[in-house]
């Protein structure tokens, strides 16, 4: 099928300013036009011949500006043809990075040949292609400058494991580039942030502690002021914490399990944790903590609270805000628990208005940060 035959997708114009086009830029107008119109699921296997050979044709212009526009076009397009995006993928950097960074035709295989082969601006597309396979990970963190390294670091996409996290830092330990970049990602693992908290700066490290959890000695020595521009809100480490029982127990040796953490914690939505922290005080296991905190009518929540030592002045509070925990539901996302959060500690406060001064202060001013945070965000989503 020729190129003549498409005319029925093309008008006689796209096509002469294709083949005819006096500069580039008509070239390139022409060139974007039809790779929109060719790259469609409806074309046959003839017009999909016919498709790739007009494509095959814009790949070879002389003109930047040409090329430039089909791999701008067609960069996430499953009907790029193969040998044009591997051919693209050898351009300069202006057309190659968008093919390379979107383009769902190479496979782990040519993906680890460019980060082998290619270097700079090629390097940060593979690693900031939106999966990145655990190989490519792998590739990436032998053959990639700190450039590219941070920007796969940071790619909630790429596959990492600890075999990838310990090459990681071993290779760019001393880069704070690279280990600030890790921070950046939605889940951390613990072990992970642990070995990562003395090479961040002083920036990601604030981040680090308000985004991930931080094993318990360390959440508690930095709430101490082991590095004095860390400071760690053990309330909300509370809400991130894995091993909630471990970080409970660190809190009460280390003399920090007070009345005021646990309350704010509650107010905060932290359910887990204050649980955990009821049934250490207690001394019961916290399957029964939990029945008697919930499940054992009003008089179950008395008699484990009762047990722990906790000022009786708390009680009314901590009856209202559990109370509260059983009328409400907590939405999706983080804009969920932010509502949630504040719903707690309306109806809490409507209920019972004898919350300490300064943990009120606390909870309001927390309220006020969760809402501050989560702008930026909406503002991207949006």
């Amino acid at each position: 099928m020729s190129i003549v035959a498409m005319r029925s997708r093309l008008t006689d114009e796209d096509i002469r300013r294709l083949v005819k086009g006096e500069n580039a830029e008509d070239r390139a107008l022409a060139a974007r036009k039809i790779c929109q119109r060719i790259d469609s699921p409806e074309l046959s296997a003839e017009e999909r011949q016919a498709a790739d050979a007009i494509i095959n044709m814009i790949a070879q212009d002389a003109a930047t500006l040409v090329r430039r526009a089909l791999a701008v076009t067609l960069r996430q397009s499953p009907h790029l043809p193969k040998d044009v995006a591997l051919k693209l993928a050898k351009d300069i950097d202006s057309i190659a990075v968008p093919v390379i960074a979107g383009s769902p035709v190479f496979t782990d295989a040519e993906l680890i040949e460019i980060v082998r082969s290619e270097p700079g601006a090629k390097l940060a597309a593979v690693a900031a292609r939106e999966t990145v396979s655990k190989p490519v990970v792998m590739s990436l963190i032998d053959h990639a400058d700190e450039t590219a390294m941070g920007i796969v670091a940071a790619n909630d996409g790429a596959e990492f494991d600890d075999e990838a996290y310990e090459r990681s830092i071993s290779r760019f330990g001393e880069s704070k580039t690279v280990m600030d970049s890790f921070v950046s990602r939605s889940i951390l693992p613990i072990e992970i942030t642990e070995k990562i908290i003395a090479r961040v700066s002083d920036d990601a490290l604030q981040r680090l502690v308000r985004k991930h959890a931080l094993p318990p000695q360390i959440a508690v020595d930095l709430a101490e002021g082991a590095r004095e521009r860390a400071t760690v809100d053990l309330v909300d480490q509370a809400g991130v914490a894995p091993d909630m029982d471990r970080f409970v127990e660190q809190l009460q040796s280390s003399g920090r399990l007070t009345p005021s953490i646990i309350l704010r914690g509650l107010l905060r939505g932290h359910i887990a944790f204050f649980e955990h922290a009821i049934a250490r005080l207690a001394g019961v296991p916290h399957s029964k903590a939990w029945l008697l905190i919930h499940d054992a009518g009003p008089l179950g929540l008395k008699a484990v609270f009762e047990r722990t030592g906790l000022p009786q002045r708390l009680l009314p509070a901590i009856r209202a805000a559990i109370d509260t925990v059983h009328s409400i539901e907590m939405g999706p996302g983080e804009e969920g628990r932010i509502l949630f959060r504040r719903r707690l500690v309306e109806r809490s406060l409507t209920k019972f208005q004898g919350v300490p001064e300064e943990d009120l202060e606390y909870i309001l001013s927390r309220l006020d940060q969760d809402e501050a945070d989560d702008q930026p965000a909406a503002r991207i989503a949006g």
